[in-house]
């Protein structure tokens, strides 16, 4: 039987783009609805869920791996080159110590280059975790249609 539900895309974004270790996030395939909780519930609420993993999917975690990948990558094509000292610097822990989007706020069209290219890897990951769990959205059935 195939069940239809709206999904809030910028919901399941912020959701895949958490990298909270202390807050899980959930996708109920019932209602759409996506919502997170406290990674030391108690076991009751664990075991709930796992009676249930037929409505209720476990949205990943951004781990920071992923994320200074996704730096790197940004860095690696910045023509800038004080730009990439100092997220390398940044990156690395190096003095002068700062984060990564404090620098980029001095720098907004880089800053809005690496939002877009965040944007698209986050996407890009939703999709794929749509795909192996058999949700499609409305345009993926639309581009299977045709």
């Amino acid at each position: 039987m195939i069940h239809s539900v709206a999904i809030a895309w910028d919901e399941l974004l912020k959701a895949f783009s958490n990298m909270e270790q202390d807050r899980v996030y959930f996708f109920d395939k019932m209602t759409g609805e996506i919502f997170f909780v406290r990674a030391d519930l108690e076991d009751s609420f664990w075991e709930s869920i796992e009676q249930h993993l037929e409505r209720f999917l476990e949205i990943p975690v951004l781990d920071t791996a992923a994320e200074r990948k996704l730096l790197s990558g940004f860095m690696e094509n910045q023509a800038d080159q004080e730009l990439k000292v100092l997220l390398d610097q940044a990156l690395s822990g190096r003095p002068p110590y700062a984060n990564p989007s404090d620098i980029l706020s001095f720098f907004p069209e880089e800053e809005s280059q690496l939002a877009e290219l965040r944007d698209s890897f986050l996407s890009n990951r939703v999709k794929v975790w749509m795909e192996e769990n058999n949700l499609f959205s409305f345009s993926t059935s639309l581009k299977a249609v045709n």
